[in-house]
């Protein structure tokens, strides 16, 4: 098979796969290492590599949820408050094998405007999807209200934000997901 073939069958298949559709496996540390050097090598203009990531191993993931719910709880207003919505902060988690906080260090410079740094850490999350592709694992990029403001649960640096959650697990058997695109021609001008 041609390198084109694979990159077009790796990036056309990869899909958001949910925590609960994990079943509970660890992953490996070294396949996790792997995912994230392949971060690492997300394209960033003037080399300011603004990506963080901070590794929650499941046996930590409980203490997440619990601060996931005691956050929710707290400033959830009464009206928009669902039994339902704490229940699955509390276990939707627990079958990933490891949840990467992305974070955010903005080059101290500023030489280039943030919209890049975001765009850059995002790229790598990009790279860390296919790859869990590539290895047949499941991921799933999230943003959960409270993992934006978790930074002293996260233990992050005075300079660092957290932009989301990188969920990763080992899928179910058997998931038929489908995948649907619009026609690119409708997307697309040339001049």
């Amino acid at each position: 098979m041609k390198q084109i073939e694979i990159v077009n069958k790796v990036i056309r298949s990869r899909r958001s796969i949910f925590p609960p559709m994990y079943t509970g496996e660890v992953v490996d540390d070294d396949v996790i290492w792997e995912i994230l050097e392949n971060a690492n090598w997300a394209p960033t203009h003037k080399m300011t590599e603004p990506w963080r990531f901070i590794v929650i191993p499941q046996a930590k993931i409980p203490s997440l949820c619990e601060f996931g719910a005691t956050w929710y709880q707290k400033y959830t207003p009464e009206e928009k408050f669902s039994d339902m919505k704490l229940k699955k902060i509390r276990t939707k988690p627990l079958k990933a094998s490891h949840i990467v906080a992305i974070c955010m260090m903005r080059d101290p410079d500023k030489r280039v405007p943030l919209w890049e740094e975001e765009s850059a850490v995002a790229c790598a999350v990009q790279n860390m999807a296919l790859t869990v592709t590539a290895l047949g694992l499941g991921g799933y990029w999230s943003t959960p209200g409270y993992s934006l403001v978790a930074d002293e649960f996260l233990q992050l640096e005075k300079k660092e934000k957290c932009l989301g959650l990188f969920y990763i697990g080992v899928p179910r058997e058997g998931l038929a997901l489908k995948g649907k695109r619009g026609d690119i021609k409708l997307k697309t001008r040339w001049l």
